[in-house]
């Protein structure tokens, strides 16, 4: 059976007549109209034509009693997981794609995504190429340099350092967390960036049959003097980043461990993993750099429970990074790890088509992760020029869309889908549950560290509807326009019984 992730790709290869009719590109982009006081409560929705529209102010009561009229309660007796923060991934090629626009409208795009408007706060970027770089490459490619004295960050300095100082400057607290999509190719056993021939109808990235590597196997050299070399390898690209004063805050030691891929990649098996991480551990502590698991793209928690039953890998373990078909394994994972924090450390990244409708299928990927006790949720690719492809030639969505002829760039439903939540839910937030008895499902509550709470809803329907809705002692009722995505901010004073 083919899976989620296989069948996007293909599909991917026949999107382009749906491309014409994503909505114009503002000269400027798209602008949110005004949410109100931030300092009261209120309601915003975004709809597939109307962004971030202030709804009528929200009523707030004591409760009625009626349990039937209920749509849904929050729990706010009974917080979740502590949020860390969400955020996205940057890439040679959205640098490079913001880079086409003029300076002040780049700016305005930024401005859209950290500081303000969905104020990300937690950021992936690749340790070396990943497949959304204009080519592979890793940062020190002479053989067998185990001094690593040719080390070099070369590339990165003209994109994704520029691309993280843009977003610090905007976000002074952001967090950067980095993970490798392949090492140096001659610390492969196949010497090659790539683990797999291209997919069909893609142009041939040169790896013969006898190149190919596949779960289940080391594609990485098992040698104590590869291992080691690669753990400073890790140690120096922190050094390097914290010159540039870009501080790196965590690691995870391979995008998608289990996944040999068409583009820059590498497989290793749980018991590889055990042999590296007391190596990577001992680097990273070096520097205070927590290493996390991951990134794992298998729902299969064994794979985890084999690296975790080395004591020594173990010990060094802070975390665990879940991606694409992994979600199917967090279940597991919290009840068998409940001291290590989970992270969604990458959002399915569709096809490039970035419509309406994959953005309320993201939104429910995300309220999943949520619900399943993640603390950090990742969306993938911050800025993409319009339906730009991979290094492998998969269309992909991202949150800022850029014409590169015309100089002119938009906020995708993406961005809004994202914005509704990561906007107004603060580092520190705790998750809070919701429940109805009348099967409202499309929901998500938190509660910030200033103890307002947030209470993001998509609803589903056609139609507009009401809802009326449980938080402590107090009653609130909004009205949602059909078909769209809402934030409702209480704050903590209206919330205080009177």
């Amino acid at each position: 059976m083919i899976d989620r992730r296989s069948a996007l790709i293909l599909a991917g290869a026949g999107c382009a007549a749906s491309l014409a009719s994503r909505p114009a590109f503002a000269a400027a982009g798209e602008r949110a109209a005004p949410t109100g006081s931030e300092r009261g409560s209120f309601l915003v929705s975004s709809t597939q034509s109307q962004r971030w529209v202030a709804q009528p102010a929200p009523v707030i009561e004591a409760g009625d009693g009626d349990l039937f009229g209920q749509s849904f309660s929050v729990a706010l007796e009974d917080p979740r997981q502590t949020m860390a923060g969400f955020g996205g991934a940057f890439s040679d090629m959205g640098w490079t794609a913001l880079s086409a626009l003029p300076p002040a409208e780049r700016n305005k795009a930024l401005d859209q995504v950290f500081g303000g408007g969905a104020r990300l706060s937690h950021c992936r970027t690749p340790l070396g190429s990943s497949d959304m770089a204009a080519s592979a490459y890793s940062y020190d490619e002479v053989d067998g340099d185990f001094a690593l004295r040719h080390f070099s960050l070369g590339r990165d300095r003209e994109t994704l350092v520029p691309f993280i100082k843009a977003a610090r400057e905007r976000e002074p607290g952001l967090t950067v967390w980095a993970s490798p999509w392949s090492p140096p190719t001659w610390m492969k056993t196949n010497r090659a960036f790539q683990s797999a021939q291209a997919w069909p109808g893609k142009p041939a990235n040169g790896v013969r049959p006898d190149q190919v590597r596949r779960e289940g196997e080391d594609g990485f050299v098992q040698d104590p003097r590869y291992l080691d070399a690669y753990a400073r390898y890790f140690g120096r690209y922190v050094d390097a980043y914290a010159a540039e004063g870009i501080p790196i805050k965590a690691v995870m030691p391979q995008n998608e461990f289990n996944s040999g891929q068409p583009y820059v990649s590498c497989v290793w098996t749980p018991e590889g993993l055990a042999r590296f991480l007391p190596l990577l551990g001992r680097e990273m502590g070096k520097r205070g750099v927590e290493v996390l698991l991951g990134t794992l793209e298998r729902g299969n928690p064994e794979l985890v429970t084999r690296v975790m039953a080395d004591p020594a890998a173990a010990a060094v373990v802070r975390g665990i990074g879940v991606q694409w078909a992994g979600r199917a394994a967090l279940n597991d994972l919290g009840k068998a790890y409940p001291q290590l924090p989970l992270w969604g450390s990458e959002q399915e990244c569709g096809v490039g088509t970035n419509d309406w409708q994959y953005a309320r299928y993201n939104w429910r990927v995300l309220q999943d992760y949520l619900r399943h006790g993640v603390s950090v949720w990742t969306y993938w690719n911050i800025a993409l020029h319009d339906g730009g492809e991979s290094i492998a030639g998969w269309p992909q969505n991202s949150l800022i869309a850029v014409d590169l002829k015309a100089g002119r760039w938009r906020l995708t439903h993406d961005y809004w889908a994202l914005r509704h939540t990561s906007a107004h839910v603060r580092p520190g937030a705790r998750y809070l549950p919701t429940s109805s008895n009348i099967g409202y499902e499309f929901q998500t509550a938190f509660r910030n560290p200033d103890g307002s709470v947030v209470v993001v809803m998509m609803n589903d329907m056609a139609e507009a509807q009401d809802r009326k809705i449980m938080i402590g002692a107090r009653q609130v009722r909004v009205r949602l326009p059909g078909d769209s995505f809402s934030t409702l901010v209480l704050s903590a004073a209206d919330l205080a019984v009177g």
